[in-house]
């Protein structure tokens, strides 16, 4: 049985963790080096607690009922029956190396539907206790949302287990109970990703082995009007969730974005006119070859964009700044003298509250191949700690209830990590430098050790699991620790070195870097020789 503490430590992590703009990416088997799945997700909002949770395998009396809340809101939903088994989960894991990812696109707004038991987010962490492949998980959100009703908006999922990896479009009915979905398998050698927008066109009929979808995900669409034509024309996307300027724009650019950094010789740019926000452009495939085969660490760099060496780039121009922070403050779009405006939105953003790299390895035993690259805020400058699936517990930094979004906490790798990356926006361009350089450091050390630390885990696994499960949990420990203890000292460096807007260098020396020269012909463009010092005459 759980223990009603820990039961409650989940209720609360549903509580605080709502998902609103995310990204995912998906890598199957033979598009990585080491013949891993990898999937990847960066849960973002401005109020997002960033916090890793666990929940312990259980085994449950028949006939016991579960309590359901929104993951959104906290709000009580229902009941719905618990299974005689439940399976352990970290973060978004589970101990069969089985993932789950999600962003969320909204779709045709009168689909949202109030009758149902199931929203997105309960539906994920459900299905990750009682899933011991990808595709069994998919047959059992499927199952649940037939038998309980969904609730949510429209919802793509990232689904991984050490061999497949999948995507799933799924929207409710509306005032029907349910919802309708369709889910294809990633080909292996492929890679693809979403971004709060439907992926899923056209897709086989008669092909479950890499194709599933529920029974009326065609006929739905023809009772509501949103598809005439022959089946094998229908397209998820186009009935479901038709793209606008803003869903391509906002969204399907950071798919873009992800494709061409990973095949640049595709030729990606002929995808451009559908990025800018041109719904009857030519859209982009559903998945892509990448030129060459990823490592963890080549996705923990695509996890960091903001659309550099583009037309896009958020380093770029006067919203920049004179630091080049590719930033900018909400909201998404504004409005000034009647017209609306926006903001890009990439891969890296400020309001991330935790992201990872679901990391499935078939060929070692489940807790030690699995590793659950986890992080808290900004991609961009944070650090994945390597989670083994075989850790019986959180990390002390990273566990649910060390401080809370309103309540700082220097023992919360959230605050620490927040803390660094708010200080380092008032000098961007420089202070990244110094956190990039702890950064690498780091993550470069947590790669090397995989081998070494496989290595003693599988030796103590063929020993006792729980040998090799203790000394997993005490490794992740102790890397987290370390981690969140650097940046509690990174961040008296930061404020040491760059002091009321000087810079110390290598020696201590204070120094007046000043703005960069392209920040001083702004200025002089807009005030022209109101700051001009001019020459004064000598006197004979």
């Amino acid at each position: 049985m759980i223990r009603k503490g820990l039961v409650l430590s989940v209720m609360l992590f549903f509580f605080l963790f709502p998902g609103f703009s995310c990204t995912n990416f998906l890598i199957s088997k033979g598009a990585t080096k080491d013949g891993s799945t990898m999937i990847t997700y960066a849960a973002d909002s401005h109020t997002l607690y960033g916090e890793l949770y666990f929940t312990p395998a259980g085994v449950h009396p028949e006939g016991e009922m579960i309590d359901v809340y929104e993951w959104d809101t906290g709000k009580y939903l229902g009941k719905i029956k618990q299974v005689r088994k439940t399976y352990k989960v970290i973060g978004n894991m589970n101990e069969f190396q089985v993932s789950i990812g999600e962003t969320t696109y909204g779709g045709r707004k009168e689909l949202r539907s109030k009758a149902g038991i199931l929203d997105y987010g309960s539906l994920m962490y459900i299905t990750l206790q009682r899933a011991r492949t990808a595709r069994e998980a998919i047959k059992i959100m499927g199952k649940l949302v037939e038998k309980y009703g969904y609730i949510s908006s429209g919802e793509t999922f990232s689904i991984a287990d050490p061999k497949e990896v999948w995507i799933m479009d799924m929207i409710g009915k509306g005032k029907e109970k349910g919802a309708v979905w369709v889910a294809r398998r990633v080909p292996n050698g492929y890679v693809t990703a979403h971004a709060n927008q439907a992926r899923i066109r056209k897709f086989p009929l008669h092909d479950p082995k890499n194709c599933l979808y529920s029974k009326d995900v065609i006929s739905f669409a023809r009772k509501m009007g949103y598809f005439k034509g022959e089946d094998k024309a229908f397209s998820f996307v186009d009935a479901y969730a038709p793209p606008d300027f803003e869903s391509l724009r906002f969204c399907e650019i950071r798919v873009w974005s992800f494709f061409r950094r990973v095949a640049p010789t595709k030729n990606l740019d002929r995808y451009l006119d559908y990025v800018r926000g041109n719904p009857k452009a030519t859209p982009l495939p559903l998945w892509i070859k990448p030129d060459k085969k990823l490592t963890v660490q080549d996705v923990m760099s695509l996890m960091r964009d903001h659309f550099e060496g583009t037309e896009f780039d958020l380093s770029k121009g006067i919203g920049a700044g004179p630091y080049k922070l590719p930033y900018r403050w909400r909201p998404l779009v504004w409005k000034l003298n009647g017209k609306k405006y926006f903001n890009e939105r990439s891969t890296s953003t400020q309001q991330t509250g935790f992201s990872f790299i679901a990391q499935a390895r078939g060929y070692l035993p489940n807790p030690v191949g699995g590793i659950f690259w986890f992080s808290v805020d900004d991609t961009y400058s944070t650090v994945y700690v390597p989670m083994y699936v075989g850790i019986e517990k959180a990390p002390y930094n990273y566990a649910v209830g060390r401080g809370d979004f309103y309540h700082f906490s220097w023992d919360s790798a959230f605050w620490v990590f927040n803390f660094v990356a708010n200080f380092a926006y008032s000098r961007y361009s420089y202070m990244i430098k110094d956190i990039q350089k702890q950064q690498r450091y780091f993550e470069d050390k947590f790669v090397a050790d995989v081998p070494e630390v496989d290595k003693a885990a599988l030796s103590l696994y063929k020993k006792s699991p729980l040998l090799a499960k203790d000394y997993l949990t005490k490794y992740s420990e102790k890397q987290a620790s370390a981690v969140v203890k650097r940046w509690r000292k990174l961040l008296i460096e930061l404020l040491v070195k760059y002091l009321d807007g000087n810079m110390k260098n290598e020696k201590g020396k204070v120094t007046h870097p000043g703005y960069p020269e392209s920040w001083y012909e702004l200025i002089v463009k807009e005030s022209g020789d109101k700051y001009l010092i001019k020459p004064q005459k000598k006197e004979d």
